[in-house]
């Protein structure tokens, strides 16, 4: 294997490691996925943002994130507080199991809310800049004038995951066609996003 590869395979490798556990943004994703709900527009979004964020990383802008503590702080606050809600809105959709969208291909939610809330997800979790930003930025110093093709593979490996993640979710639908499944969906995305909104507060 060239150098090129190798340093495209490893950036590849780190980026699905750290993009792969589970996170408020990829508990959205799949949840959107499951309802098919603007989904190309949700994976759109989280793709391009990593792409965004790695392309500064790589670019060595890692180093400003972390002499700037006071930036990560506040949307530590912010994040925090919005996963809160979003977590307590899921936990209200369990209690109210009325309340859940059916998954029947139709226009179940609205996109500009769907999109917002990504946008949301992506850019007020400070970790996403941690990871993107600072690790792989670090990482990819050390491949020198490789660290493009470096970055190169930690984009792709951005885009394959939440094209997998969103696309196919739909897999799951046919689970989910009782109400009672949908509630533990519901669940595990409100017990997901309050841990994590509880966890940037207490940190910040």
């Amino acid at each position: 294997m060239t150098p090129t590869l190798t340093a495209a395979a490893a950036g590849f490798g780190t980026g699905l490691s750290l993009i792969v556990a589970i996170g408020a943004q990829n508990a959205f994703v799949l949840r959107q996925g499951i309802r098919r709900d603007a989904v190309l527009a949700v994976v759109g979004i989280c793709a391009l943002s990593d792409a965004v964020l790695i392309a500064l990383g790589v670019a060595g802008v890692g180093a400003l994130v972390v002499a700037w503590p006071g930036a990560l702080t506040a949307v530590a606050w912010i994040g925090g507080a919005f996963l809160l809600c979003y977590g307590a809105l899921a936990a209200r959709r369990v209690l109210k199991p009325g309340e859940a969208l059916r998954v029947d291909g139709e226009a179940t939610g609205s996109r500009r809310r769907a999109v917002l809330t990504c946008l949301a997800m992506t850019w007020l979790n400070p970790h996403v800049y941690l990871d993107t930003v600072f690790l792989l930025g670090t990482v990819a110093a050390d491949r020198g004038p490789l660290r493009w093709t470096f970055g190169l593979g930690a984009v792709l490996a951005s885009l394959c995951w939440f094209a997998a993640l969103g696309f196919g979710a739909r897999l799951l639908s046919r689970f989910l066609t009782r109400p009672a499944a949908w509630r533990v969906l519901d669940g595990l995305v409100a017990a997901t996003m309050i841990a994590l909104g509880i966890t940037l507060v207490a940190g910040a």
